[in-house]
């Protein structure tokens, strides 16, 4: 296809979302698209070290449909003033500003709110350590094979692209690999585990008395009696069930970029105050819609509980959750306002997000020290009705009757597994009864279900560790 041909599809794709969508929403398309690739190469060029080259096109060929419009797109990487910018043909120009301790933040033409890098306050951790500070091997042949197969690429697309694997047996990692380029300490993206990460943090406030799950939540627009928005819970939000009218981001593709939702994340700068503002879709509490808005919204109460300054909420996160799990290499990245973007950009090694599922399978414990209520994992694991796909109140969960649960099940992951997961092929994934935590992180589409690998992954882990004698001497 000739470059004009190109444009031309191009202009049309573009027009015709106009038609369809309404011409303000067509206009944001170029901005989300590319708000996310110049988010995502800034994170991982100047916080993990990866090379843009290749995560462009790995990023982008797990996402389907994405060549309709990437073949337009440029970027620039500019190593001195650590940011980003891309282009599509001048239709949208995205900017990504990296910040040192603070990671990458979309630049809307406004200053960014000024935010102090949290500092090392050398905090103990409570979680005993998980391995030395070399690669473990796997402890035995049926491990390595698992690994084997998770790291070996199909003959043909869809391509699995694994990045990390970490496995822990009874809080030790007993097999770990890493691609070309990452290692343990290397800080991944773990897209929407980050609204793991939020649970989590909403239930050490809820600990400590800050917040409550039940009776509305403090969002200062909702506090009058008569706004429809004022019966949302914090549960509801958690659960995706408040019912705000802002799409759906469940997938991860071409399609996926006409949401509103995303207008909110590649748009705006302030992404919470904005979600705040959507009109409800459906009553609080009567249907499930999973998108982002609900995390965004809880990272804004989780800042607002802190202190009400970005230092104080990234202090919050270090001090009760970080630092006594031992996790010492999180980014948690920032919205244009400060407010921790919760929705989907923490980063954090392989191994710190086997310590933060190593916190799931010690029912919240660490050290000794209880660090979420108790009952937190059993509710965060409890599924929510309607939710199709099986998904608790900040994990994704293998009880209940969803169809999501039984697929999983079908296909050979315990019924009693839990999970955060991030689009295109990130997981950690708890195994009470097998003790395991497994992490996989990668680049791989959302569909077909077995793209990523995973399935054969949990069946080989679970098979390789349940073996007689073969991890003598590790539980």
């Amino acid at each position: 296809m000739t470059r004009r041909r190109k444009i031309v599809l191009l202009t049309a794709t573009i027009a015709a979302a106009g038609l369809a969508l309404g011409v303000a929403r067509a206009r944001d398309v170029p901005k989300v698209a590319t708000g996310f690739v110049a988010d995502i190469l800034c994170s991982e060029t100047f916080v993990s070290g990866l090379d843009p080259r290749r995560n462009f096109t790995e990023t982008t060929d797990a996402m389907p449909g994405t060549n309709l419009i990437t073949w337009a797109m440029e970027y620039r990487v500019d190593r001195v003033r650590k940011d980003v910018t891309v282009t599509l043909f001048g239709l949208g120009r995205s900017h990504a500003v990296y910040r040192e301790g603070l990671g990458c933040t979309l630049e809307h033409g406004e200053p960014l709110t000024d935010v102090m890098g949290p500092a090392n306050d050398r905090q103990p951790a409570l979680l005993p350590e998980i391995a030395a500070p070399s690669i473990v091997p796997p402890q035995s042949p049926e491990l390595a094979a698992a690994l084997d197969r998770a790291f070996t690429e199909p003959a043909q697309p869809p391509y699995r692209r694994t990045r990390a694997v970490v496995v822990m047996k009874a809080g030790r990692v007993i097999a770990e690999r890493y691609a070309d380029g990452i290692g343990p300490e290397t800080p991944l993206l773990g897209f929407s585990m980050t609204k793991s990460v939020v649970s989590a943090l909403i239930g050490v406030l809820v600990r400590q008395g800050r917040l409550k799950l039940d009776g509305p939540a403090p969002v200062a627009a909702w506090t009058s009696p008569d706004e429809p928005r004022h019966a949302i819970t914090v549960d509801q939000l958690l659960r995706h069930t408040a019912g705000l009218a802002l799409g759906s981001s469940l997938e991860a593709s071409l399609g996926s970029i006409f949401e509103p939702v995303n207008r909110m994340k590649f748009v705006e700068t302030d992404m919470a105050a904005y979600a705040e503002t959507i009109p409800l879709e459906t009553t609080p509490g009567t249907a499930w819609n999973y998108h982002d808005g609900n995390s965004l919204i809880l990272s804004h109460l989780i800042r607002i509980a802190a202190g009400g300054t970005p230092e104080a909420a990234l202090r919050f996160a270090r001090r009760e959750l970080f630092a006594p799990l031992g996790m010492r290499h999180v980014v948690l990245q920032l919205d244009g306002s400060g407010t921790i973007e919760g929705s989907g950009e923490m980063l954090a090694s392989a191994r710190d997000w086997a310590r933060f599922g190593q916190l799931y399978l010690d029912d919240g414990v660490a050290g000794g020290k209880r660090i979420l209520p108790e009952g937190w994992v059993n509710y965060t694991a409890t599924p929510t009705p309607n939710a199709w796909v099986g998904i608790g109140a900040g994990f994704w969960t293998n009880q209940g009757n969803s169809f999501g649960a039984k697929f999983r099940v079908e296909h050979g992951w315990p019924r009693d597994a839990f999970f955060a997961k991030g689009t295109i092929g990130q997981y950690t994934i708890v195994i009470p009864s097998e003790k395991l935590v497994i992490v996989r992180l990668g680049r791989s589409p959302n569909w077909p279900p077995q793209a990523d690998g995973v399935f054969d992954l949990v069946r080989d882990v679970v098979a390789a560790t349940r073996e007689k004698g073969k991890l003598a001497g590790m539980n």
